[in-house]
């Protein structure tokens, strides 16, 4: 039996954690929840999965459901609250596995603490990587943590490259990602200046969350993608490439030197990925679909870099130019964006004005390269002050 803490229990990545995990409950065991202040979906959760302790990071929220819980007979299950606490049962010394589903930067302290207590770390919280950086890594490797990529792409990767790690960097040529393009692929670049939030958070092929679908549609997401890559598979940015695909049935490829390519497919669920890294080197139910080859009509590829994509999807090359930056410069580029984002779902600022507010606080850089969790969180607080007033600055114009 395996204990599990899933931190960002009520989103979309740890509701499918649990949807998975609810089919083997004779395998894993739900020790901790955690979230924001969704207290509705929470106490849903905790009926249906009974963990030990729960952490909701607002205090009411988390008075609430304490009330609520007593009032559903589950009095016992421990409510915490406050950041510190995602951090306790994250490292707690009765977890195995810790599914890391955060979004943004508040995910970085707690991605920390169970790498340092040696978890099996299920990571879907990008900024792990992306602010993080070698500062993560090293604490992966002092804790002795098993790493696993949740994201779609990641985990094609990691299931398409070679058993032996000390034989990617002889074997292996480079690595494709793939994007769908998201709701914009065939817009008109111009148009890009009248796209509403919700036109923007209508993907064609998942469904995510307001942010992460909104990076999507920017190919934001993707970027941050390519820097994951860059710092799980150790191989430099001239070796990463993207490819569009609308179909969302490939979902990422490695291209070795004899120039074979090794592609993962299935279906676009989030469940795969997950049971894989649940059960790796094993394999479990997922609960998706089998991809069913006698009902597609065909899988399309478009290059990221025509005229046309370069053009729809500027802040995909701010990815390469933040790699190749000074340290630091992919925290700033992923803390610029989050505060971007949330300023177009506000509809401060025009969705076309998210790349420009990322690229002049790449501009801007750090004049001290972060070398520990306190100066990763203050150069992400100067770059978010900013960002801020970039978006106030541009959504004036």
């Amino acid at each position: 039996m395996k204990r599990i803490t899933v931190l960002g229990a009520t989103g979309s990545i740890g509701t499918n954690t649990l949807d998975v995990l609810a089919r083997h409950r004779e395998d894993f065991e739900v020790f901790a929840l955690t979230g924001a202040r969704q207290v509705e979906p929470m106490l849903a959760l905790c009926v249906a999965h009974r963990p030990r302790e729960v952490v909701m990071v607002d205090p009411p929220a988390a008075r609430e459901l304490a009330q609520r819980l007593a009032a559903e007979g589950l009095g016992h299950v421990v409510v915490h609250t406050g950041p510190e606490a995602l951090d306790s049962v994250a490292s707690h010394p009765e977890v195995d596995m810790v599914m890391a589903a955060i979004v943004g930067a508040a995910g970085l302290s707690p991605c920390l603490a169970a790498a340092r207590a040696g978890k099996r770390l299920l990571l879907a919280n990008k900024e792990a990587l992306v602010v993080g950086g070698e500062v993560f890594l090293a604490a992966v490797r002092e804790g002795g943590a098993t790493l696993l990529p949740i994201d779609s792409e990641h985990s094609a990767i990691f299931q398409s490259l070679p058993d032996d790690r000390s034989a990617w960097e002889r074997r292996v040529d480079k690595i494709i990602l793939t994007a769908s393009g998201g709701p914009f692929r065939t817009l008109e670049p111009q148009a890009l200046r009248d796209v509403t939030p919700e036109q923007a958070c209508a993907h064609p092929n998942w469904v995510m969350g307001r942010k992460i679908s909104v990076d999507s549609a920017s190919m934001m997401n993707k970027g941050l993608e390519v820097i994951e890559a860059r710092y799980l598979f150790g191989l430099g940015p001239e070796r990463l490439d993207v490819v569009i695909h609308p179909q969302s049935i490939v979902h990422s490829m490695v291209q070795y030197r004899d120039g074979s390519i090794v592609a993962q497919l299935g279906t676009p669920d989030m469940r795969v990925p997950i049971a894989y890294g649940l059960s790796w080197p094993e394999r479990i139910a997922s609960g998706a679909a089998n991809l069913d080859f006698s009902r597609l009509s065909a899988m399309t590829f478009e290059s990221v870099h025509d005229a046309a994509h370069q053009l729809r999807f500027p802040c995909l090359a701010l990815a390469w130019q933040a790699l190749r930056g000074p340290t630091g410069s992919t925290a700033i580029l992923n803390a610029a964006n989050e505060v971007a984002v949330e300023a177009f779902l506000q509809r401060r600022i025009r969705f076309d004005q998210i790349a420009t507010i990322n690229a002049q606080c790449l501009a801007k850089g750090t004049e001290r390269p972060p070398t520990d969790l306190g100066s990763l969180l203050e150069l992400d607080r100067r770059t978010r002050e900013h960002a801020e007033a970039e978006v106030k600055r541009w959504g004036a114009a």
